[in-house]
């Protein structure tokens, strides 16, 4: 009998390969539950990939009075650091003081919250500088003075999501992408989920609990269930656009706009700036979701108030934006809608339970998939224990936390042929992995055909059979971004070695 048609299959099935789905199914499966995550197309294809990649405790949100959110964040932004050291680093971020915008004991003030509210440890405490005499400075136009330096983390976001896919696989769980779940019922007990896969077939499982972890398709997937609802989200669009370098240091910025808004600008990818974010709700399709013309001229118009070198729409290289799926507070404004997240349970009359997720940050992702678990506890008896998942390294992450810059040069002695570009490129995205597919290579020729700027059959082979990669999209974009990199000729190569039609 397959696992499609018996009834006790499954205990739980997770439906949605965001972060938040990811980090439920990891945690449950590490639980001893017999878990299965469905995904109607990549792992972590829609909003999980789109963010501004940071573990932050959202310095913004103190102004909204969103106290338990930040000191949750700020909790949160050291225990991912350390079980993920390879995809998250920690980040020093310079906050000019503007004369006319928020005045100088504000920012003191919040900066010192930030510092005091969150259990910070390993990261460095907020600094007062002067931009004419820090490195930060030179890149800027002239007038700055003083900054504020704080800390906060960077994070390869779809990489995380794909990481704790990977650690959930390795732990019991089954992962099905390209699976569309189109109806759910409530049979026997338990749960029928009626799918239909991309080869064409129509594949039904069962499970005795259903996670709806769908992000912005959350309410969707609810009328799949019900047939209706009267739950409400607030779909916001947040927009990134990718520049060539606009600075040589390895500083980030927090900058205000005089709109009352903020937007950062990174170091990115080594050889780029990423710019970002735009807050606008959202009321269009959730599929292919793009910035307009407009917020990428807002993002340019931002950092020209504040760069040397002008930048304008033709300059941009890649653009991207991701929906959030916020829990609707009434707020206003939405960069002023919470970034907070509620679990709702539907389990009437002890039935089979149903629990959506609304709302919540990349940041949050683990708290959140704890909270989920825990509630589901008392409908699964297969789940034990408690919180492991806060110090069980992410694959590739079994390494001490400071020491990054070890692991990419044990990796380029180990494989001295490889470049430092893509040594460390390698290193950080699968950190002691890595040597699972280099596989002892002596030269590129044992890695097999190389794409360009480091990418070979080798590691092809590993994202096509241990990352659920099927597409180039898939591996330029999310896996790697080296989509940034390889040229038309490189990327229809890609698309040949993997069948890819189109």
């Amino acid at each position: 009998m397959t696992r499609e048609t018996d009834p006790a299959a499954y205990d739980l099935a997770v439906i949605g390969g965001g972060v938040n789905g990811c980090g439920v199914a990891r945690d449950a499966a590490g639980r001893g539950a017999r878990v299965l995550l469905l995904e109607r197309g990549d792992l972590a294809q829609g909003t999980s990939s789109a963010s501004t990649k940071l573990i932050h405790g959202g310095l913004r949100y103190l102004e909204h009075r969103e106290f338990g959110l930040v000191r949750e964040s700020l909790a949160e932004r050291e225990r991912l650091w350390a079980i993920a050291p390879h995809i998250i680093h920690p980040l020093r971020f310079v906050l000019p003081w503007v004369p006319g915008l928020r005045p100088r004991w504000m920012l003191r003030l919040g900066l010192f919250a930030y510092d005091h509210m969150g259990g910070r440890r390993a990261l460095p405490p907020t600094q007062s500088v002067d931009l004419r005499r820090h490195p930060a400075g030179r890149p800027l136009k002239t007038g700055f003075g003083t900054a504020f330096v704080y800390s906060d983390g960077w994070v390869d976001d779809a990489r995380l999501v794909i990481l704790n896919a990977r650690d959930a696989a390795d732990r019991g769980a089954e992962v099905r992408t390209r699976t569309d779940v189109r109806r759910l019922e409530r049979e026997g007990g338990g749960w029928t989920i009626h799918a239909q896969a991309g080869d064409g077939t129509t594949p039904r499982f069962r499970a005795r609990a259903v996670v709806n972890a769908a992000g912005p398709l959350a309410l969707d997937l609810l009328h799949r269930a019900h047939g209706e609802t009267d739950r409400h989200m607030r779909l916001v669009r947040g927009s990134h656009i990718v520049v060539p370098r606009l600075f040589d240091h390895g500083f980030a910025y927090f900058f205000q706009l005089p709109d009352g808004r903020i937007f950062f600008a990174l170091p990115y990818e080594r050889d780029f700036t990423l710019i970002g974010t735009t807050d606008r709700d959202h009321g269009g399709s959730v599929d292919d979701v793009r910035p307009d013309p407009e917020e990428i001229a807002y993002l340019c118009d931002g950092a020209n108030r504040y760069f040397r070198r002008t930048i304008a729409p033709q300059h941009v290289l890649w653009s991207y934006a991701g929906v959030r799926p916020l829990v609707d507070d009434g707020s206003g404004r939405p960069e002023a809608a919470t970034r907070g997240y509620r679990l709702e349970l539907d389990a009437p009359d002890g039935e089979a339970p149903l629990l959506s997720l609304f709302g919540g940050k990349i940041t949050t992702y683990r708290r959140l998939a704890g909270e989920a678990v825990a509630m589901l506890k008392p409908f699964l008896p297969s789940l034990s224990g408690g919180d492991w998942t806060a110090k069980a390294a992410l694959p590739g992450g079994d390494f001490p936390m400071r020491e990054r810059d070890r692991l990419i040069a044990d990796l380029g002695c180990d494989y001295p042929f490889l470049d430092y570009a893509s040594v460390e490129r390698i290193a950080c995205a699968y950190g002691t992995r890595a040597w699972d597919w280099l596989d002892g290579a002596r030269d590129m020729g044992g890695l097999g055909t190389h794409f360009g700027h480091g990418l070979t059959e080798a590691e092809l082979r590993y994202l096509v059979a241990r990352e659920w990669a099927m597409t180039a999209d898939d591996i330029l974009w999310r896996r790697t971004k080296l989509g940034l990199r390889l040229d038309a000729r490189q990327t229809a190569h890609v698309r040949e070695w993997l069948g890819e039609r189109g």
